[in-house]
Formats: C-alpha cells, structure tokens, sequence
C-alpha cells in the first residue's frame, strides 16, 4: 500500500539523511523500475505529533504506565529516540523495549517481524501489581533481559520475596519466570494484557499508527487481524482464562518456598514459524573471533562486534545463500549497498563469505545498457552536511565493488567466485573511465556535481586494485587505469592542498566552477585509505607524504579528535554541531578508518589516541557502539552522548570493531601468493593483545601482538608463509 508522501526535510538535516536511506525493512536496491524482494515501497520516516497519540478502542488516549516516564514529545522531522531502548536484533526479527521491561505500546515498542509490529502491549501483572523494575540489560545481540520484584509478604521490612525474569528474543519469544523466596508457598495469580495495531514501523515512526485491533481466542492464545497481516500469540502452559474483549490472559500458580514456575509467549505472524535468523545458523558467514588482551576492553568489542554482524544479516531471497548485512536497527533494516560493502571490507578477517554475499547480490542491481549510469551500483543519495549539497552513495559504492572484490581475494576468496564476478568488477571499472573522461576528477553526483575529495580517493584506490585484478585474470585496461592513477595523484596534490601558515589542509571539495571548499571534515580520513596490493603492499595514496604527514596531525588536534573519536566536522568550522550527524558527531566508522589509515602511514600516536578514545566510548554503550554519537569534548568526568537517531545496532559500527582491532596487529594477507605480512602498531597502544579464530585462507588465523609492539602468529593455513 502506498503510503501519502509529507514535504521533504531541509537538506543537511538529519531526517534528510534518513529520508534519502532505503527503506526501513526493504527491497534490496534493484535496477530502475524493479522490486526489490520484500515488495516494499518505501516507508516515510516523521514522527507522531505530541497530540497524536493513538486512542484506544474506547477512543481515549492511553494513560502513561504506572512507573513509566512519560511520552516525550516530538516535533514534525524528528525520529522517535531509540538511544535508550533495548533492541534486539535477529533480522528479520526484530524487538524494542524500555528499561521499565513493560511493553506499552507507546512509540516504537514492540515485536517485529519484516518490519511489521505484530506485538505492540506485553503487560504483567502479578498478584494484581506490576513488578517493580530492577535491571534491564542486553543479554545478547538479539535478547534482553528484564528483572523486577515484588513484595507480597505480611512481614515487616522492605524486603521483595518474588523476583520475575523476563527474556525477550527478537525470534518473537518472551519467556516469563517467577521465583519465590517466601517462607510459605505463594498463591499468584498472573495476567498478562496484549495488543497490537499490526503497523509497519515506517507509518509508526511516522506518527500515523492506529488504535489497537480487537483480538479473538487462538488455540492456548490470542489473534488478531487487518486485511494487511495477522499475527497470534501462544502461551506454554496454556491459560485459564483468554479474554479477547480485554486482551487478558490469566494463569493461577503455587509456589513453595524457594520454588519458581514460566510462562512462554510465543509471537507469530500467520502462516509464519519460529524465526530462522541467518545469523544464528551454525554455517553462519563469520568466524568465532576472539580477542584477548592487557585491555579488558578488547574482548568485549570483538564479541559484541560479531555478535552485531550476524543479527544485521539478510539473505536474498531469489538467492538465499547470498547474505549480506542491512545498514542499521531500527531506521534502516534494508540494504544500503554503499554501507553493506564498507562493513564487508572492514569484516574481511572473519572470513570472505560475507563479502562475497553482498557482491553477488549487488551485481544483480548493476545498471545494465547504454548511457552514462552503465555499470553503476544504485544507491540512494546522502546528505553531506552544511557546506555541500547532497551525494550519491552509488558512486561510492561502484567504486568500492572492485576494491572489495581485490581485497577479498587477498583474504582468500577462490579464484573461480572471483572470476564469477569479474564481470561486474569491469563494468565498474568501465564507468569510472567513463565518469573521468578527458577529465581528471570523478564529480558526485555524477556528472554534475562537486569534485569531493572522499570520492577522489575512493576512485584512486579502485583504479589502483582494480588494476591487479584485471592483469590477475588475463583482462586488458590494467595499465590505462594505473596511468590515469598516476595522473590524479599528481593533479590533486596540488589542485587540492591549501597552503596556509599553519602547514596546509585539504580541500573538502572543489565545486563545479572550480572553487576550493576549505573546510575540515572526518571525510578526509579517507585519503589514508589507500587499500592493499599483492605481497601485503599498501598501495599508494593521493597526499605525499609531506601532506599526510599535516593531515595526521590535524586529525589528532582536539578541533577534530573529541577525546571519543573523530569528529565529523572540525569544531573550530562554521556549521558545528556536535550532534550533526555529518556536522560535528563522531561517526564510528570514518574514525575506525582513519585510525587504520594513520597506522599505516605510521602516525602511530594520533591512530593511540583515536583508538582509545573510541574504546572508552564503547564501554560507554556497553560496547555496543552506534553509528555516531555527539563530539562534545571529553572531559575526566564525561561520558559520550548519545545522539537520539542513531542505529544501534549498524553494520559500519559493528564492523568498525574488527578493523580497529586487527589494525593493531597489522595483518595484510595475501592468499594469492601464499603469504601474510604483519606490521603491527609498534606502540602497542592498549599493551598485549591476541587475536584467535580470524580466517585467511580458508583457515583459522591466530596472531598475538605483545607490549613491545611484536607480533607472533600462532595458527596459519598449512602452506602460507610470513612475508618480509
């Protein structure tokens, strides 16, 4: 169903950003004219009016749960906040909640399924209360765990004699249990209210969520319906009572002292079975990566880091052993190509699979035919912040298809899977050699706009590995790609650098007519970016090393470097704001390639100092990190802040949790040639660490890095060899 489209956000603003992202649990991107596989159109993203919240069947507004905090009020072109719910994750499963462990039905809570809330109230009450709330806590990617109490005793003190435990998986499951620590047995009855409105989350992050539906008895449950879906709810044990015109289901159990008794609710969509998460399938596309290390730290962002990655994986569907990752939870649960093929690379040691995944099924979307979008990549537009207009991710994502492709064949993708997709990797190639012409500089979007220094960059590094490939499998163009390489590196050294007293910068972009844009930004990062050639070989990058060398140590003073990471806009920049998410907020990503980048070119105390302040940052979000958070400056006493639209999980994010830490150790493999290089981080920055489970080869890789900055591997592929 078509959804009424409101008027569009200012450009530069958040709600921009999301408005230009794929839809929320969406068609991977297909070819203009197409559908893509869940048949979606996409879902707009406003928020409910403050005044506008759902009433009731009686046609009242709900009243705010007993103990809840109340609803906060949003304007037109926010997104409800999401930085302090808990979600869950097993995609396309997905669950939200508040700390308070009761599901209200207010804002975004609730079980979802493909997008689609099946299960908006799940309210307890025992022995005529609600619990009282205790601890809430993510218990994994896709669980969390509530705790509450309840006093029931006649004896005096304060003391609660039953706690309840609640678990609530993003598979659509919520297990309930009741432990009694009374002196006599306990008669409790329980009841649980129910309900939904069966919305999808675009409409109710958009405000435009109806009122609950009636339900009906189901088996040992409730079900309801609209003419777009149906969903029930089953209990094990069955209960005593179902009462459909409450939406109560009602259970009596005896405890003895000491003694504890479960309820399950099992959430289904009709004609649907218990969730199969791609993520949770032993044959899953990551390896079981473990980190150790004098930083207690480093185990916890390896582990949850994973953990992430595998709740944010998709198959295609026409093709279901291709996997790949959506972008985010919960704005973006659908594929951004740009962003699915960063998180691939940065992924990279965990195993080729997923990167092969998301290839293939994004050489499927590939432009086809005449005309000057042959060989793209489609992606949707983002915003760039207040000094530019918005760009293209396609065009970063075509120039980031053969980069991938090369690099995965470093890792150890088969030569036939890559020969597969060679094909694809041309076609990008060609459109890169089209796009510059008789020109020098790839503008974005593509043909008319700015000259950005990121694309430069990101078209430098395809030219360069897509070179390799092409001479790797016998393919002309190699050469005329690394002459045209050599000429932008000589063009853009002096086209873009800005010469100033205080040693220079670059430029941010220069626009259609030629003038530079002068501003500092995160994007600048990605001239470190060089990628990685044969013989473990970094290759060459756009600055020399005079102008890295300035860039590194821009990077590292605190108008960037917010103590929590990169800032993505210099706070000394007209147009900062430090929960800009491309104006000031740190964005993980970028800082995760920028402290790779720094390594190496061996600017090794500003990548010390980035990694550990986005470490610190991670302990801060139970090392869970968001896409971005604010880059407010870090004092002794601060903590990072949330910024309220952030996708948390989101594959750059959890992605960017292995590159920091294999940066530290250096790894550059090469498969093809049987060998892996290492060039550790000298300064050993958070002291020993040791890397377990990583996969080059095919096989398990395992290296340790030891405080005088000395790396040792300890498990390797029979037959690859330590390279110089």
């Amino acid at each position: 169903m078509h959804q009424p489209t409101p008027p569009s956000p200012a450009p530069g603003t958040a709600a921009a950003d999301r408005r230009a992202a794929l839809p929320l649990f969406a068609e991977s991107v297909t070819p203009a004219g197409m559908r893509g596989p869940a048949g979606a159109v996409p879902p707009t993203v406003r928020p409910r009016p403050a005044s506008s919240v759902p009433p009731t069947r009686s046609g009242a507004k709900p009243a705010a749960p007993s103990g809840a905090p109340p609803a906060t009020p949003c304007r037109r072109g926010d997104l409800p906040p999401t930085h302090r719910s808990l979600i869950g994750v097993a995609l396309p499963g997905l669950v939200i909640s508040t700390e308070q462990g009761q599901l209200t039905g207010l804002g975004l809570e609730g079980f979802y399924r493909a997008g689609r809330r099946l299960l908006s109230r799940c309210r307890l009450r025992v022995a005529g209360r609600e619990p009282l709330p205790s601890q809430a806590r993510m218990a994994g990617a896709d669980r969390a765990r509530f705790v509450g109490t309840l006093r029931t005793s006649s004896a005096p003190g304060p003391d609660p004699d039953v706690m309840v435990e609640r678990t609530r998986d993003a598979d659509g499951t919520e297990r309930i249990t009741l432990h009694s620590w009374a002196p006599r047995p306990l008669r409790l009855p329980v009841e649980v209210a129910l309900g939904t409105d069966l919305a999808d989350l675009g409409t109710i992050a958009a405000g435009r969520a109806g009122p609950d539906l009636p339900a009906s008895v189901h088996d040992a449950g409730l079900r309801w319906s609209c003419a777009a879906a149906g969903a029930s709810v089953t209990a094990v044990p069955p209960p005593a009572d179902a009462l459909a015109s409450a939406g109560l289901l009602r259970w009596e159990f005896v405890l003895p002292p000491g003694g504890s008794t479960s309820v399950e609710l099992r959430v289904r969509p009709d004609g649907g079975g218990p969730l199969r998460s791609v993520g949770r399938t032993a044959a899953g596309p990551l390896a079981s990566a473990h980190a150790t290390g004098d930083d207690p730290a480093v185990t916890a962002l390896l582990r949850t880091s994973i953990e992430d990655l595998r709740a944010l994986m998709l198959r295609d569907p026409a093709h279901p052993a291709d996997v790949h990752l959506a972008a985010g939870v919960p704005w973006r649960c659908g594929l951004a190509p740009g962003e699915a093929l960063v998180a691939a690379r940065m992924a990279l040691p965990l195993g080729t699979r997923l990167a092969e995944g998301t290839l293939r099924t994004l050489a499927r979307t590939q432009r086809r035919g005449p005309g000057p979008r042959a060989g793209m990549v489609p992606g949707p537009g983002r915003d760039t912040g207040p000094h530019l207009p918005p760009g293209c991710t396609g065009t970063e994502a075509t120039l980031l298809f053969p980069v991938l492709l090369a690099e995965a064949r470093r890792w150890g993708l088969g030569d036939d899977e890559t020969q597969e997709l060679m094909p694809a990797a041309e076609r990008c190639l060609t459109w890169l050699r089209g796009a510059v012409g008789d020109g020098t500089y790839v503008h974005d979007p593509h043909p008319d706009g700015p000259v950005r220094c990121e694309t430069q960059a990101h078209a430098h590094r395809a030219a360069l590995l897509g070179a390799e490939l092409l001479d790797a499998f016998g393919r002309p163009g190699g050469d005329g790609l690394r002459e045209w390489a050599r000429w932008l590196r000589a063009e853009f050294r002096r086209d873009f650098w800005i010469d100033d007293p205080a040693g220079g910068r670059p430029a941010a972009a220069r626009s259609p007519d030629g003038r530079l844009v002068p501003y500092l930004s995160a994007t600048a990062a990605h001239l470190l970016d060089t990628g990685l050639l044969g013989g473990g070989a970094a290759a060459p990058g756009l600055l020399d090393p005079v102008q890295t060398g300035q860039l590194a140590r821009l990077l590292g003073k605190p108008a960037m470097n917010s103590g929590w990471g990169l800032r993505g806009l210099a706070a000394s920049e007209a147009g900062y704001n430090p929960f800009g998410h491309r104006a000031g907020a740190v964005r993980v990503p970028e800082t995760a390639i920028a402290v790779a980048g720094l390594a190496t070119a061996g600017h090794e105390k500003e990548a010390g100092s980035l990694l550990r302040g986005v470490l610190a940052a991670a302990g801060a979000f139970g090392h869970r990190l968001p896409e971005m958070y604010a880059g407010e400056q870090r004092t002794d006493a601060s903590t990072p802040l949330p910024h309220p639209a952030a996708c948390r999980p989101a594959a750059t994010a959890a992605a960017a949790g292995v590159l920091l830490l294999t940066t530290l150790v250096g790894i550059r493999p090469d498969a093809p040639g049987g060998t892996v290089t290492l060039r550790p981080v000298r300064s050993a920055p958070l002291g020993e660490l040791g890397l377990t489970g990583l996969r080059i080869a095919g096989a398990p890789f395992s290296v340790r890095v030891g405080r005088l900055g000395m790396a040792m591997v300890e498990e390797a592929a029979d037959g690859l060899q330590l390279g110089a």
